[in-house]
C-alpha cells in the first residue's frame, strides 16, 4: 500500500488500485501551504468525526471527484443536505465491504459536532482490511480499553494513530494502543499542527522504539510503501 501524507489527521492510502483518502482538513492548514486538493484524487473520503480539522475539504474533494462518502449517519446526512448523495453510512460496529476491501467504524472517545455546530453524532475510528493488509486508523481518541478488542479480533499489519496529546492521546498511551492492537508499526498523525499538539519528535520515536515499535512522523506531501 501506498501511503500519502497530507497533513494533521489527513493521508490517503491506495488499496487494490482505489483511492481512501481520510479526514482532508488542508487548505485551512498553514503548514500544508505546498498541497494543492485539487491535485489530490480520491475514490472514497473515510470521516471519522465532525470536528473542522477533520472535515474541511471534504465537500470540494468529494464534489470533484464524485468519490463515495463513509462515516457515520448523522455526518453523511449533514453532507447530503449539501447535495452530496454518494455515500455509506455506518454505526459503531457496523461494516460495509467495498471493491478494495472492508471497512469496519469503531470507537473512539472524544467529541463531534460539524463546523456549523449541527449535531456531529459519535466519533469513531476505521478498520480497513484487504488482501494488500489490514490496518487501523484511530481517528481522535483517547486510550480506550476497547482497543484490546481490536487486536484480539483483527490481525493487523499497522496503525495510524493520534500522538499530539491534549486533545487526544498522546504518544504515551498510543504506544500502550499499538501494543494492544498488536502492530509493530504506526504513523503518527494529530501532530505539530497547532501550539496545543506540538510534540517532541525524538523522544516520541524514541519512547516507541523502547517498546519495540516502529513510530514513523511522516512530512507532510511525503508518500511511503506499508
Amino acid at each position: 500500500m501506498n501511503v500519502t501524507f497530507y497533513g494533521h489527521s489527513c493521508f490517503s492510502v491506495e488499496i487494490n488500485g482505489s483511492k481512501i483518502l481520510f479526514d482532508p482538513f488542508i487548505s485551512p492548514n498553514p503548514k500544508a501551504d505546498d498541497i494543492n486538493i485539487d491535485n489530490i484524487e480520491a475514490d472514497y473520503v473515510l470521516v471519522s468525526h465532525g470536528h473542522e480539522d477533520h472535515v474541511a475539504d471534504a465537500e470540494a474533494i468529494l464534489k470533484r471527484t464524485g468519490a463515495t462518502l463513509i462515516s457515520n449517519y448523522e455526518i453523511v446526512c449533514w453532507f447530503g443536505e449539501k447535495g452530496l448523495k454518494n455515500a455509506h453510512p455506518l454505526n459503531h460496529g457496523g461494516s460495509v465491504t467495498l471493491p478494495f476491501g472492508k471497512v469496519k467504524f469503531v470507537n473512539a472517545v472524544h467529541s463531534s459536532v460539524l463546523p456549523d455546530g449541527s449535531y456531529g453524532g459519535n466519533p469513531g475510528g476505521f478498520v480497513i482490511e484487504s488482501d494488500e493488509g489490514n490496518f487501523y486508523f484511530s481517528g481522535d481518541t483517547a486510550l480506550t480499553y476497547d482497543m484490546k478488542l481490536l487486536g484480539e479480533f483483527h490481525k493487523l499489519d499497522w496503525a495510524v494513530l493520534c500522538v499530539g496529546d491534549n486533545f487526544t492521546m498522546g504518544y504515551e498511551d498510543a504506544a500502550i494502543c499499538a501494543n494492544w492492537i498488536g502492530v509493530n508499526k504506526v504513523l503518527g498523525t494529530h501532530f505539530d499542527t497547532f501550539p496545543y499538539i506540538e510534540i517532541d519528535h525524538s523522544a516520541a520515536i524514541e519512547h516507541f522504539a523502547s517498546k519495540s515499535i516502529e513510530l514513523t512522523l511522516l512530512q507532510i506531501g511525503q508518500t511511503v510503501s506499508l
